[in-house]
């Protein structure tokens, strides 16, 4: 089994989109029992709070629920509970190994970094553009499933 954790800053709008997008696509590739997908902030501020209304409206828009999903901070113990620890920009990684104490396994990785166009995905906390890190979002996931599809033959 192939553990994620997707990181945000507050756990309410980017992570947890990929969190459902990632565990919707890994549904209809009929992968469910070979993952577990979860996500997490690196602050503290939205601790409890649901996703985010625009996101929740952006994930629904596409087929895709996130209920009863509410805000956790990353912990240190993130780290070897999960194979692979995926931020949405470059604040977050560093954030993410401060949280960690570094990256000694390898695990912490950018979710665009998977794609073609490396980098950071769209804030829409900032924009207000859910459109946008829907797109970033969904290309990401993609891209990391079908890396990981490639690395693990045994999947299929």
């Amino acid at each position: 089994m192939i553990r994620i954790l997707f990181v945000c800053h507050g756990n309410i709008c980017r992570s947890p989109m990929a969190e459902f997008v990632m565990k919707h696509m890994v549904e209809k590739a009929g992968l469910t029992d070979c993952f577990h997908i979860e996500s997490a902030a690196t602050s503290t501020e939205e601790i409890g709070n649901a996703v985010y209304p625009p996101a929740r409206r952006k994930l629904a828009e596409h087929g895709i629920g996130c209920e009863g999903k509410t805000a956790r901070q990353m912990t240190r113990t993130d780290y070897a509970r999960f194979d692979l620890i995926i931020g949405m920009d470059r604040y977050n990684l560093r954030n993410m190994e401060r949280i960690a104490g570094g990256d000694p396994d390898n695990k912490i990785h950018l979710l665009l970094d998977y794609t073609t166009r490396p980098g950071d995905v769209a804030d829409p906390w900032y924009t207000g553009d859910f459109e946008a890190t829907w797109r970033d979002v969904a290309e990401g996931c993609t891209a990391l499933l079908n890396h990981l599809k490639n690395k693990n033959h045994d999947y299929e």
